[in-house]
C-alpha cells in the first residue's frame, strides 16, 4: 500500500494567520474537566479524561468537548502577540540591544523596578521598539533619573580634567 502525499497548504501572511487563529479560538470551546462541575473538590481546569468508561473519552454526544489537535492555530502565528510582534521578556538594558524592532516587541519583567524601567523605555523609544506594557513611571523618579545622570556626565568630565593635569 502506498503512502498518501501529505497536502500542503500555501503559506499563510501574518495577517491572515492572526484572523484565522482569531477565528478558530473564537469556536473553540471552554474546555473543562470531566465532572468538575459536580463536586466542590474538583477544579474545573483542564485534566485529561482516563477512565476505562469515560463518557468523555469516548466522546458521547452531550458531554463536553476534549481537547483535540483540530482546535490548534495556525503554525504562522503560534507564539505571536496578537498585535503580531513576538514577544521578548526584558530585564536588563543588554536585553534590548538583542530585540529586533521589525519583528519583536518587548515585555518589561515584573521585578524592574522604576529606576530601570524609566533607562528602559527611553532606549525601547530610541529604537522604536514596541512595548507591550508601558506602564508610566512617577515624575519623581525620571527627575532622580534624569539628576543622576547630569552627576555622573560631571564626575566623568572632572575625572578627565584631572587626568590631563596629572599628565602635564
Amino acid at each position: 500500500m502506498k503512502r498518501k502525499e501529505k497536502l500542503e497548504t500555501p503559506p499563510q501572511t501574518k495577517e491572515h494567520a492572526l484572523k484565522l487563529r482569531k477565528s478558530i479560538k473564537s469556536k473553540k470551546p471552554d474546555f473543562q474537566r470531566e465532572e468538575g462541575w459536580r463536586y466542590k473538590r474538583l477544579k474545573r481546569s483542564w485534566r485529561r479524561a482516563r477512565g476505562l468508561d469515560s463518557k468523555m473519552r469516548k466522546k458521547f454526544s452531550g458531554w463536553p468537548k476534549s481537547v483535540e489537535i483540530g482546535y490548534r492555530g495556525p503554525k504562522e502565528a503560534r507564539n505571536l502577540h496578537p498585535s503580531g510582534y513576538e514577544e521578548v521578556l526584558v530585564r536588563t538594558l543588554d536585553d534590548i540591544a538583542k530585540v529586533d524592532p521589525k519583528t519583536q516587541a518587548i515585555r518589561i519583567a515584573h521585578g524592574v523596578g522604576a529606576r530601570k524601567r524609566v533607562e528602559l523605555l527611553d532606549r525601547a523609544k530610541g529604537r522604536k521598539i514596541h512595548i507591550l506594557n508601558p506602564r508610566e513611571v512617577k515624575e519623581e523618579v525620571i527627575e532622580e533619573v534624569a539628576e543622576e545622570a547630569e552627576k555622573e556626565k560631571a564626575e566623568v568630565k572632572e575625572g578627565e580634567k584631572e587626568e590631563g593635569e596629572k599628565k602635564s
